[in-house]
């Protein structure tokens, strides 16, 4: 039946190997498919395990081992850190930063032991004793699918484009198009067959289309200040 990015996603977002397989179906109909090559090899996981002294849950290894070498999937604003950037720092292991350093997202210490770890955050505030851990989303697996899709909508301009999101287009978007079962309450995502959206957090709309017909049509719907129009 092939992949479906609406019908694929409740099992991925409750069953770690369906996360994977969902995620390699979407860099194949939404992108170039994931290679042999596109993942961070063995010695890479290793050596960052030996570096910081400490193992690494296996959904963070597996995470690494389909996707770590694909920065269109995972790196377009915000970083995805490689295997030899990953650091501990406040009881955490830190693999991913906001593109203007405003926060981080790390896996707890503590979490180490859980094959799929839950995810927490931790903005860069003028106040440090203010800056606390705290809960993003409840599986790395599930938070890489998130930051798949989120960076997705960031890619190639001649594919995506995001202005600030006008007062009431959010129930539109509701009325127009699928909104996705993602259980991320601070950030929703809208699909309909040649488009991907993001609310990016309430405040931008995020589009990725297909071609640049489609999103030239999706523009001209949603009229406003497009960066990259």
């Amino acid at each position: 039946m092939g992949f479906d990015i609406v019908r694929d996603l409740p099992p991925a977002l409750h069953d770690r190997a369906a996360t994977w397989t969902y995620l390699t179906g979407f860099a194949e109909s939404w992108g170039t498919p994931l290679g042999a090559d596109d993942g961070a090899p063995e010695a890479e996981l290793a050596g960052a395990e030996e570096r910081l002294g400490l193992r690494l849950p296996a959904a963070v290894r597996e995470a690494y081992t389909l996707l770590g070498r694909r920065p269109d999937l995972h790196s377009n604003s915000n970083t995805l850190l490689g295997p030899g950037e990953l650091a501990v720092e406040h009881g955490a292991v830190i693999f991913r930063e906001e593109n203007q350093g405003a926060a981080r997202w790390g896996v707890l210490l503590d979490d180490l032991g859980q094959e799929d770890p839950p995810v927490h955050v931790r903005e860069d505030l003028a106040d440090k004793y203010l800056e606390l851990w705290e809960p993003w989303l409840d599986r790395f697996s599930v938070t890489v699918l998130d930051i798949v899709l989120s960076e997705s909508t960031q890619g190639p301009e001649e594919l995506c484009d995001f202005r600030e999101l006008h007062e009431g287009e959010d129930d539109e978007l509701t009325r127009r198009f699928t909104l996705l079962p993602f259980p991320a309450e601070y950030q929703n995502f809208y699909f309909e067959r040649d488009v991907l959206i993001s609310d990016g957090g309430g405040d931008m709309l995020c589009v990725r289309a297909r071609d640049a017909e489609t999103l030239d049509r999706f523009r001209a719907e949603f009229p406003g200040h497009w960066l990259n129009a």
